[in-house]
């Protein structure tokens, strides 16, 4: 009796000797939070998919801004789509495919999660360019310059992702402990430049070109209440719209901090797996709320998704409407 219950909580009961232990969940906990994260997994899919089509469609929205959201967006769809199904899967269900499958999904997890690291730096490259230096932005910034930039990002998130998993994808399965499993080896040297390249690093840019923003809004919001002083024209500042756009991509940039630092934070300091699965579905939680932000604080992302639910792009024409 004992041997069969014991059998029963195998991946592979025929293979005793080889298998893994199925994982170990309460009941509600098992079915409930599962068929939670499965339905925000739909909703970031869904929500992500009106952000591409929309940016994609509309020519007013063809901006070097929106075309590093659409990049984004991108990322986040994969995670909805990919990532995060896949990382549900593994915490509630044995790995019933095969070896190379499993290399292949840790691939595309490293490559999607960085290159959304990638885009969030861009992203407040942008804006710094935009608000610090509004003179150069519109010849420097265009929007063949970030399209090389968006293509520059997600080839060094597939070469990095490239190098830390060579072993893995060259030999399949070759660090599985047990029949069932689904694991990622990443030598000491291998992590410790993933983590400079793809935390400390981009945190550090990130929050130094937001501070230079910061500070240069606040001091062209004090000089704009004059526009003269003492009969001298002040200089050439940004637009309004370039400081409100900052604003906007300041809260996507703040939000996406807040989700992405505790992963890692837990991951330096070497916490049980248990809470690094809560502290990823918050990281992965991100690729939902970026279209809730758009919604929030940008009028002409909901024009253009009431155009696009309404099946109004299919109208000819309906590319060249004004959502502005």
């Amino acid at each position: 009796m004992m041997a069969s219950e014991e059998q029963s909580e195998l991946c592979f009961p025929q293979l005793a000797n080889i298998s893994c232990r199925k994982p170990s969940s309460g009941w509600s906990e098992g079915v409930f939070w599962s068929v939670f994260l499965y339905f925000i997994c739909v909703l970031t899919a869904l929500l992500n998919l009106l952000v591409i089509s929309s940016i994609s469609h509309f020519r007013q929205l063809h901006t070097p801004t929106n075309i590093l959201l659409l990049s984004l967006a991108v990322s986040d769809l994969l995670v909805g789509l990919l990532v995060w199904p896949g990382e549900i899967y593994l915490n509630k269900s044995c790995w019933t495919y095969s070896d190379i499958l499993c290399s292949l999904y840790n691939f595309a997890s490293f490559t999607v999660t960085s290159a959304s690291v990638g885009n969030m730096v861009l992203v407040s490259a942008d804006r710094y360019m935009a608000i610090c230096k509004p003179l150069h932005y519109n010849v420097k910034v265009t929007v063949k310059r970030i399209q090389l930039c968006v293509c520059f990002c997600w080839f060094s998130s597939l070469l990095l992702s490239s190098i830390l998993m060579k072993d893995d994808l060259t030999h399949p399965g070759k660090y599985a402990s047990c029949y069932g499993e689904c694991v990622i080896h990443i030598g000491y040297t291998a992590a410790i430049f993933d983590m400079v390249v793809t935390f400390i690093l981009p945190l550090s840019i990130i929050v130094t070109l937001y501070t230079r923003v910061f500070v240069a809004a606040v001091s062209q919001a004090r000089a704009s209440r004059s526009r003269v002083t003492g009969g001298k024209c002040l200089p050439m500042r940004a637009k309004k719209s370039e400081l409100k756009a900052a604003r906007t991509l300041g809260v996507l940039v703040m939000v996406f901090l807040m989700c992405f630092c505790p992963y890692y934070c837990v991951m330096l300091v070497g916490e049980s797996l248990p809470s690094a699965s809560y502290v990823l579905n918050v990281y992965y939680l991100n690729s939902c709320v970026n279209p809730l932000i758009y919604a929030w604080l940008y009028p002409w992302f909901r024009r253009a998704v009431k155009h696009v639910v309404t099946l109004r792009i299919l109208q000819p024409g309906s590319w060249g409407a004004n959502l502005m």
